[in-house]
């Protein structure tokens, strides 16, 4: 028994994916790696504590908390 949406994924040329993209996420990864293996990573962790640290740093973790708990309590805060 064959999928129709393949048949019609060979027809057209177009590759269908389901939740996510094969494609994106194979990028990511790659640039992951390649970020890994820079050197920077120290730099960056350090830029980033220097950062929640400053100016910036209780907005950043007000971000942070927000992000912790997800779209299903941003949707019912009635503070913003």
């Amino acid at each position: 028994m064959t999928d129709k949406n393949d048949d019609k994924s060979k027809k057209s040329g177009l590759k269908l994916e389901g939740e996510g993209s094969y494609e994106g996420s194979r990028a990511f990864i790659k640039e992951q790696h390649a970020f890994a293996k820079s050197g920077q990573v120290e730099k960056k962790a350090r830029e980033a504590a220097d950062a929640l640290d400053g100016p910036e740093g209780e907005e950043l973790e007000r971000a942070r908390q927000e992000t912790k708990h997800g779209a299903k309590h941003q949707a019912t805060d009635k503070t913003k």
